[in-house]
């Protein structure tokens, strides 16, 4: 017998992509050849033309990316890199170039959806009862790339929800290079990669500890020139940068709102996009704050998991997770330590719950299984939908089920506050189901949220609905939990 359902709530709020909101992308022919000659074709131009042709782009483009010409030399750069560059060019002919290298991408002109929120740094000049939070959405453009947008809004005291405006003007974040590396870590995901092979000891052995990006490039450099077998060595060194350049730090300039910012893929494991960021505002053992997002990337044949740290505003350092669970999509993050270390509620099995434990925020190697399907709307697979959240009762874990065709639904779970492999209860019916207003999108018959709030007595549920846009469900937390205690 079917138990009667939750008061849920939802509102009438839809978050929908702009296709108006566009960032610059370096953008590459089919081939060098090619390439060769869009340069030559410029270098031919005469000054005069030249400075046309320039102003032309400045004017038309300038007004949508303040950053134009800063973003215009990197893209010179990156050409000059890969082709010779006749002659020296000088400043307008070097802009000139990389004008003809940068395409503008509508970054969520095909989907906005699967949304994470979390209370907001800066909680001031608010009316009474209300709380700012930062959400994150993931955004799909031109190709099926995805990306990682931001948002940001207030609940009141009444559980009503309200988005501020996304601002036209967007930029990606910024790579800092020669950033630093943890020579332990390297050399694990190394294995883990099964691209750890004898000559990896040698360039290791080249390096401090930690090192530097510009010192393992060096070491390889060195290394190359003393082995047998340069066709074997070039995979390792292949495999070495790929690695390091998909550890970075970014930079996003402290006082920016971040609706100005799309973390649009950067490293060459998030080549084919990055998706469903689980935020959690994390509280060290000693009070400090700091924000994490747990992501996943693709790069056209591997997944890996990703996780984003900002210890400040203004500054993200991204990490690949290691260890024998970092596994498969949807990890999700403690918001504290328990007992000294940090635990992650992932799906490492492509189907079950588990929670992992681990010293190192980014080496996860030891995992229990929790949760199993057990209900008829979730027998396909089961999965977190964002970070647990602390109640008196317990761990609240938003979930998600797979059940026949295909449909997700979204439920939940009571984990026990000083052991959360213990599951005090969970829902045997959907918190949320799709209705047939949101049944239908690029992916039909689902909902799914990345990460939920609770204020005021209620637990507010962003949710994405079927791959297609963004909304928000209400239910007051004491029924959730009553539920659950059964």
């Amino acid at each position: 017998m079917s138990e009667d359902p939750l008061p849920v709530r939802r509102l009438s709020l839809r978050l929908t992509g702009d296709a108006r909101r566009t960032i610059m992308r370096f953008f590459w022919p089919a081939t060098d050849e090619r390439a060769r000659k869009i340069v030559n074709r410029v270098m031919a131009l005469g000054d005069d033309e030249a400075t046309l042709r320039l102003r032309s782009v400045v004017g038309d483009f300038r007004r949508h990316h303040p950053n134009l010409d800063n973003t215009l030399v990197d893209h010179y750069e990156e050409v000059a890199r890969r082709v010779q560059v006749p002659g020296k060019p000088g400043r307008e002919r070097r802009l000139l170039i990389g004008a003809y290298f940068t395409m503008e991408y509508a970054f969520e002109s095909a989907a906005l959806f699967n949304p994470s929120m979390v209370p907001a740094r800066d909680q001031s000049s608010l009316a009474p009862g209300s709380i700012r939070f930062v959400m994150s959405l993931r955004a799909i453009g031109e190709g099926h790339i995805s990306s990682i947008v931001f948002r940001t809004g207030t609940i009141d005291r009444d559980g009503e929800v309200t988005v501020e405006p996304a601002s036209r003007y967007v930029r990606p974040l910024r790579i800092v290079e020669n950033r630093e590396y943890d020579k332990g870590v390297f050399r694990s995901k190394l294995v883990e990669m099964d691209a750890y092979v004898p000559a990896a000891d040698t360039v290791l052995g080249k390096l401090s500890d930690p090192f530097t990006a510009r010192q393992l490039y060096r070491a390889l450099q060195e290394t190359r020139a003393t082995v047998k077998d340069p066709s074997g060595f070039r995979e390792l060194a292949e495999n070495m940068t790929w690695l390091a350049r998909s550890n970075y730090e970014a930079r996003f300039g402290s006082t920016a709102g971040l609706t100005e910012l799309a973390v649009f893929p950067l490293g060459e494991a998030e080549s084919h996009g990055i998706e469903d960021m689980r935020l959690v505002r994390f509280v060290d053992d000693d009070g400090a704050v700091r924000y994490y997002g747990t992501y996943t990337a693709f790069n056209g044949r591997t997944i890996l998991p990703y996780l984003m740290e900002s210890p400040e505003p203004g500054v993200a350092r991204v990490h690949t997770l290691s260890g024998r669970y970092a596994q498969n999509k949807g990890m999700a993050l403690f918001p504290r330590k328990l007992d000294g270390a940090y635990l992650m509620i992932g799906r490492t099995d492509g189907e079950n719950l588990y929670l992992l434990r681990s010293d190192n925020v980014r080496v996860w190697d030891d995992a229990v299984r929790i949760q199993e399907p057990r209900y008829a709307w979730q027998f396909v697979q089961i999965g977190n939908c964002g970070s647990p959240i602390e109640t008196e009762a317990g761990w609240l874990l938003i979930t998600h089920g797979v059940g026949p065709m295909r449909r997700y639904c979204i439920g939940a779970s009571l984990l026990d506050l000083h052991d959360p492999t213990k599951v005090i209860g969970q829902l045997t019916e959907p918190l949320l189901a799709p209705t047939d207003e949101e049944r239908s999108g690029y992916v039909p018959n689902v909902v799914y949220s990345c990460g939920s709030m609770v204020h005021n007595g209620q637990l507010v549920i962003p949710y994405g609905i079927s791959d297609a846009a963004a909304g928000v469900a209400v239910v007051p937390l004491d029924a959730v939990l009553a539920r659950l205690r059964r």
